[in-house]
């Protein structure tokens, strides 16, 4: 069962992956392009050296987001089968459509939104190449911390259940993940390296283009897998360990 769980998440992650690029490719290269244009004329004003193009700018926009996109679709569609098969049963009576729309949700706000919140996408030209190993810490460190902050929530969560009922239980975790983001996010510092005449238009225009792209991924699982799963899983509900074991 959950191979084939296994096999239908990571299908469903490689459509996603052509949705993705195919948005990508449509709003995302062209800011892109407007991004390095910026950074060549303030290299040339600068009157720095071009740096040699390694790699076309057409394999980039074409192939290379293609092939990064995929693998990264595909492989998130895997581990959300994974996930999908191990919560199954066990943390809401919702059936596999909603299972998997509830854990689509968690993913896209614990690894995407919040993370995103503190340390946003940024285009070229923005960032200082001597940081970049320093800002990548720090924003898998948001992510690390949201994760365990999600989880943890969800296991406060079904203990208030218990006592409070479930709308509460929910509420109260809710609230609390919230708090613990919050005070993450004031720890960790922040990053701000924007050029003064670097557009501000264009800059928001690109970040809200990567958390676009994360928005169409985590709908496709959501909607596609979830479709797809309960036609494996039409009448399953709360299932017992024991069962997700044989299974």
């Amino acid at each position: 069962m959950v191979g084939r769980l296994l096999l239908r998440g990571m299908i469903v992650g490689a459509l996603a992956g052509i949705l993705v690029f195919a948005f990508a490719r449509t709003f995302g290269e062209p800011l892109v392009d407007w991004a390095i244009g910026f950074e060549e004329k303030t290299a040339q004003a600068a009157g720095e050296a071009a740096e040699p193009e390694i790699v076309s700018r057409a394999t980039q926009a074409g192939f290379g987001l293609f092939t990064g996109i995929m693998i990264y679709s595909t492989a998130i569609g895997g581990l959300f089968a994974l996930v999908f098969s191990f919560v199954y049963g066990r943390i809401s009576p919702l059936g596999a459509r909603g299972t998997a729309v509830l854990l689509a949700i968690a993913a896209f706000v614990t690894i995407s939104l919040v993370p995103d919140i503190k340390y946003p996408a940024n285009p070229p030209a923005v960032g200082n190449p001597d940081t970049i190993g320093a800002r990548t810490e720090l924003f898998f460190i948001m992510i690390v911390a949201s994760i365990v902050g999600m989880i943890v929530a969800i296991g406060l969560g079904r203990r208030l259940a218990a006592r409070y009922g479930s709308w509460n239980g929910t509420i109260i975790a809710g609230i609390g993940y919230i708090a613990f983001i919050a005070l993450i996010q004031y720890l960790l510092p922040s990053v701000n390296e924007v050029p003064e005449q670097f557009s501000a238009v264009v800059l928001w225009k690109f970040r809200v283009t990567s958390l676009g792209m994360h928005v169409i991924l985590w709908t496709t699982l959501a909607l596609g897998f979830g479709a797809w799963a309960e036609r494996e899983l039409p009448q399953t509900r709360y299932r017992s360990n024991a069962t997700l074991r044989r299974a």
